[in-house]
């Protein structure tokens, strides 16, 4: 999984033009019935990105390789995160050059079923990693395509709608993943079939429903192109201190979230009865609720009173608060709150900081590639989280190291918008 910034998918390399059917329709009316079909689409892919990875592999996993459960899930989410990161941006690439999103949308999706079920055969690490790997691989074909539809084919005058189309997917789609994740926990092959059934259909829905135009055929920057972009990119003062925030909180959030599961088994006293996979079913709806929440708050009251630093270094310092209530308690109550806290941190955070992204990008022409580097700032973060994260846990015996490191990874993110000059 790589998180992404709504809206700033590969296509909008390419500004709008007469040719462009997003330019051509008024500017606040997307292609009827776009929306609802976004929110599916994300919703489906964050419900296996959730369940998936979160729940089932963990449990899988375990199963295989009891005592060292920690080292070998840190191994196989962080190599498979690579292959997230490499196929996202060749899969746009792709897509870009044919001119079309919805076979990749289509293609992608199809390919989630026969990549679970081979996930679900696995019965050693190795084999688990390598059928991760193509999951990831094949999820994020269908994830680089869907993302470039809102620049393909929304107006800009109703991004802003789109955009909240998308980011609902995530804390829509991580409920419904803990909720099945939770369900089939002790038959996962049949719930790894299930999200992959999901995301299936949802493509073939998105496909069936959404109708595109074949858009003109871009050819893709060279590598060394893309590499001085990236680097001129970070040139720029306030966008560099931009990209160290995000990057910083990301990866204290990731740290964390991506071994919810074994931390509900080894660190949390849950309530007598209550089964690790339960408890993960309980806080994820949580934090989806506080994000949703939080999210809507956070832009509108960052709109109202002109202040992004003010909010965006908050939510951070929040998050580090939350952060801490597992690390000083290990109590179940504990966890509830800080699911809730956290979920009203991040979702705010990210609302805010990508405004405040948009208002510090180096030159105006170039916003579409700038908004394309930060996205490094998401995903490079989520590759490393999980080797960080099992060395953590492993030299220190226990969780509250690992929640008190990604605390003050999230002070840093805070302090990390400080220095920005451009923007209030």
């Amino acid at each position: 999984m790589a998180l992404s910034s709504p809206g700033t998918g590969t296509a909008d390399a390419t500004s709008a033009t007469s040719a462009d059917p997003a330019a051509a329709r008024p500017e606040s009316a997307p292609a009827r019935g776009l929306l609802p079909l976004l929110l599916v689409g994300n919703t489906a892919m964050y419900s296996l990105y959730t369940g998936v990875a979160g729940i089932l592999l963990a449990l899988q996993v375990e199963h295989i390789d009891p005592a060292n459960k920690v080292s070998n899930f840190g191994l196989i989410a962080g190599v498979s995160a690579i292959f997230a990161t490499v196929f996202n941006p060749v899969a746009g690439a792709l897509s870009d050059r044919s001119g079309r999103r919805n076979p990749w949308i289509l293609g992608g999706g199809l390919a989630a079923v026969p990549a679970m079920f081979l996930l679900g055969l696995a019965d050693t690490i190795l084999l688990i990693t390598i059928a991760w790997c193509l999951g990831q691989a094949v999820m994020n074909v269908y994830q680089a395509a869907l993302t470039s539809v809102v620049p393909d084919r929304v107006p800009v005058g109703a991004r802003g709608k789109a955009s909240a189309a998308v980011g609902l997917g995530l804390p829509f789609g991580s409920t419904l993943g803990a909720l099945l994740g939770a369900a089939f926990s002790d038959d996962y092959r049949t719930g790894y079939l299930l999200f992959g059934a999901i995301v299936a259909g949802a493509a073939v829905l998105f496909t069936a429903c959404g109708r595109e135009q074949r858009l003109p055929v871009r050819a893709p920057l060279p590598v060394r192109a893309q590499l001085a972009a990236f680097a001129g990119a970070l040139k720029d003062h306030d966008f560099r201190w931009a990209f160290i925030g995000r990057a910083l909180l990301v990866l204290g959030y990731f740290a964390v979230s991506g071994y919810q599961l074994y931390i509900m088994q080894d660190h949390t006293r849950l309530p007598e009865g209550m089964e690790p996979e339960a408890a993960v079913a309980i806080l994820m709806p949580l934090t989806s609720v506080a994000m949703v929440v939080s999210t809507v708050l956070g832009g509108y009251l960052s709109d109202r009173f002109d202040r992004r630093k003010l909010f965006v270094g908050a939510s951070a310092l929040l998050s580090a608060l939350a952060l801490l209530i597992p690390a000083l308690s290990t109590s179940w109550s504990a966890m509830l709150a800080f699911a809730v806290v956290n979920g009203l941190a991040f979702g705010s955070y990210m609302a805010v900081d990508t405004a405040l992204v948009t208002m510090v990008l180096p030159k105006a022409e170039d916003a579409a590639r700038d908004m394309g580097v930060l996205n490094i700032a998401n995903a490079g973060p989520q590759i490393v989280a999980p080797f960080i994260a099992s060395v953590i846990v492993s030299v220190s015996g226990g969780y509250t190291a690992l929640f008190v490191i990604a605390a003050v990874l999230s002070v840093a993110g805070a302090l990390a918008v400080k220095p920005i000059r451009s923007v209030r």
